[in-house]
Protein backbone atom coordinates (compact mmCIF):
# COMPACT_ATOMS: atom_id res chain seq x y z
CA UNK A 1 0.00 0.00 0.00
CA UNK A 2 1.41 3.25 -0.84
CA UNK A 3 1.39 5.96 1.94
CA UNK A 4 1.83 9.58 1.78
CA UNK A 5 4.70 9.45 3.82
CA UNK A 6 7.03 6.83 4.86
CA UNK A 7 7.40 4.95 8.31
CA UNK A 8 10.08 5.46 10.18
CA UNK A 9 12.53 2.87 9.86
CA UNK A 10 12.67 1.71 13.58
CA UNK A 11 9.12 1.60 13.50
CA UNK A 12 9.31 -0.53 10.26
CA UNK A 13 11.48 -3.00 11.84
CA UNK A 14 8.75 -3.58 14.67
CA UNK A 15 5.80 -3.59 12.17
CA UNK A 16 7.53 -6.31 10.09
CA UNK A 17 7.37 -8.96 12.63
CA UNK A 18 3.34 -8.48 12.86
CA UNK A 19 1.25 -11.32 10.84
CA UNK A 20 0.34 -9.57 7.31
CA UNK A 21 -3.15 -8.92 8.33
CA UNK A 22 -2.21 -6.62 11.16
CA UNK A 23 0.49 -4.82 8.82
CA UNK A 24 -1.90 -4.28 5.84
CA UNK A 25 -4.68 -3.28 8.41
CA UNK A 26 -2.19 -0.85 10.47
CA UNK A 27 -1.32 0.93 7.18
CA UNK A 28 -5.18 1.64 5.86
CA UNK A 29 -5.78 2.86 9.87
CA UNK A 30 -2.61 5.25 9.21
CA UNK A 31 -3.72 5.95 6.22
CA UNK A 32 -7.08 7.23 7.16
CA UNK A 33 -6.00 9.27 9.94
CA UNK A 34 -3.14 11.23 7.78
CA UNK A 35 -6.16 12.20 5.42
CA UNK A 36 -7.88 13.76 8.39
CA UNK A 37 -4.72 15.78 9.31
CA UNK A 38 -2.04 15.71 6.86
CA UNK A 39 0.28 17.97 8.51
CA UNK A 40 0.27 16.28 11.68
CA UNK A 41 3.42 14.71 13.32
CA UNK A 42 4.36 11.43 14.35
CA UNK A 43 5.40 10.29 17.47
CA UNK A 44 6.33 6.11 17.26
CA UNK A 45 7.22 4.20 20.12
CA UNK A 46 7.55 0.49 21.03
CA UNK A 47 6.51 -0.05 24.65
CA UNK A 48 3.79 -2.91 25.82
CA UNK A 49 2.79 -2.38 22.48
CA UNK A 50 3.97 -0.94 18.91
CA UNK A 51 2.53 2.68 19.07
CA UNK A 52 1.84 5.61 16.34
CA UNK A 53 1.09 8.91 17.98
CA UNK A 54 -0.01 11.27 16.06
CA UNK A 55 0.05 15.35 17.25
CA UNK A 56 0.24 18.82 16.16
CA UNK A 57 3.36 19.21 17.70
CA UNK A 58 6.86 17.37 18.39
CA UNK A 59 5.53 16.76 21.76
CA UNK A 60 3.23 13.64 23.02
CA UNK A 61 1.08 16.13 25.20
CA UNK A 62 -0.09 17.97 22.39
CA UNK A 63 -1.30 14.43 20.35
CA UNK A 64 -4.76 13.64 19.64
CA UNK A 65 -4.34 9.78 18.80
CA UNK A 66 -2.64 7.06 18.77
CA UNK A 67 -2.23 3.50 16.76
CA UNK A 68 -1.81 0.96 19.42
CA UNK A 69 -0.97 -2.33 17.86
CA UNK A 70 -1.39 -5.26 20.04
CA UNK A 71 -0.66 -8.78 19.09
CA UNK A 72 -3.99 -9.79 17.34
CA UNK A 73 -5.59 -6.40 16.69
CA UNK A 74 -5.47 -2.69 17.35
CA UNK A 75 -7.05 0.34 18.55
CA UNK A 76 -7.37 3.90 18.08
CA UNK A 77 -6.61 5.48 21.45
CA UNK A 78 -7.60 9.34 21.93
CA UNK A 79 -5.61 10.94 24.57
CA UNK A 80 -9.02 13.52 25.81
CA UNK A 81 -11.35 10.57 24.77
CA UNK A 82 -13.34 11.36 27.75
CA UNK A 83 -13.73 14.97 26.67
CA UNK A 84 -15.17 13.63 23.35
CA UNK A 85 -18.31 13.85 21.66
CA UNK A 86 -19.47 10.08 21.01
CA UNK A 87 -23.23 9.48 19.78
CA UNK A 88 -22.20 6.32 18.43
CA UNK A 89 -21.31 4.98 21.62
CA UNK A 90 -17.70 3.64 19.99
CA UNK A 91 -15.47 4.40 22.70
CA UNK A 92 -14.00 1.69 25.49
CA UNK A 93 -12.44 2.51 28.80
CA UNK A 94 -13.07 3.86 32.38
CA UNK A 95 -10.00 6.33 32.74
CA UNK A 96 -10.24 10.00 33.51
CA UNK A 97 -8.96 11.03 29.94
CA UNK A 98 -8.21 8.16 27.19
CA UNK A 99 -10.76 6.10 25.46
CA UNK A 100 -10.07 3.92 22.69
CA UNK A 101 -11.74 2.38 19.69
CA UNK A 102 -11.04 -1.07 18.92
CA UNK A 103 -10.02 -2.11 15.31
CA UNK A 104 -9.77 -5.74 14.48
CA UNK A 105 -10.51 -5.23 10.56
CA UNK A 106 -11.16 -2.52 8.05
CA UNK A 107 -15.38 -2.09 8.63
CA UNK A 108 -14.43 -1.40 12.59
CA UNK A 109 -12.70 1.23 10.76
CA UNK A 110 -15.66 2.72 8.86
CA UNK A 111 -17.71 2.70 11.20
CA UNK A 112 -20.22 5.85 11.56
CA UNK A 113 -18.71 7.89 13.99
CA UNK A 114 -14.95 6.94 13.75
CA UNK A 115 -13.98 10.00 11.48
CA UNK A 116 -16.07 12.17 13.41
CA UNK A 117 -13.93 10.77 16.76
CA UNK A 118 -10.61 11.99 14.81
CA UNK A 119 -11.91 15.11 13.70
CA UNK A 120 -13.34 16.39 17.06
CA UNK A 121 -9.91 15.03 18.38
CA UNK A 122 -7.95 17.12 16.47
CA UNK A 123 -10.27 20.30 17.26
CA UNK A 124 -9.72 19.43 20.69
CA UNK A 125 -5.97 18.95 20.34
CA UNK A 126 -6.08 22.35 18.53
CA UNK A 127 -7.57 24.57 20.95
CA UNK A 128 -5.48 23.31 23.82
CA UNK A 129 -2.32 23.90 21.96
CA UNK A 130 0.12 26.44 24.11
CA UNK A 131 1.68 27.78 20.45
CA UNK A 132 1.52 27.05 17.07
CA UNK A 133 4.47 23.75 16.30
CA UNK A 134 7.29 24.80 15.05
CA UNK A 135 7.53 21.14 12.48
CA UNK A 136 4.66 20.00 10.96
CA UNK A 137 4.85 16.15 8.94
CA UNK A 138 7.78 15.03 11.43
CA UNK A 139 8.50 11.85 12.02
CA UNK A 140 9.87 11.05 15.50
CA UNK A 141 10.99 8.08 16.68
CA UNK A 142 10.96 7.08 20.42
CA UNK A 143 12.30 3.67 20.08
CA UNK A 144 15.35 2.33 21.98
CA UNK A 145 16.30 -0.03 20.09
Amino acid sequence: MSESRPIHPDFQHFLELKSQEIIDLFHTLRKFILEVNPDCNELFYHTHALVDTFTLSEKLGDAYCSIVIYSQHMSISFNQGAHLPDPEGLLQGTGRSIRHVRIDQIADLQQIGVKHLVEDAIKLARKELAKPPRKTKQLISKIKR
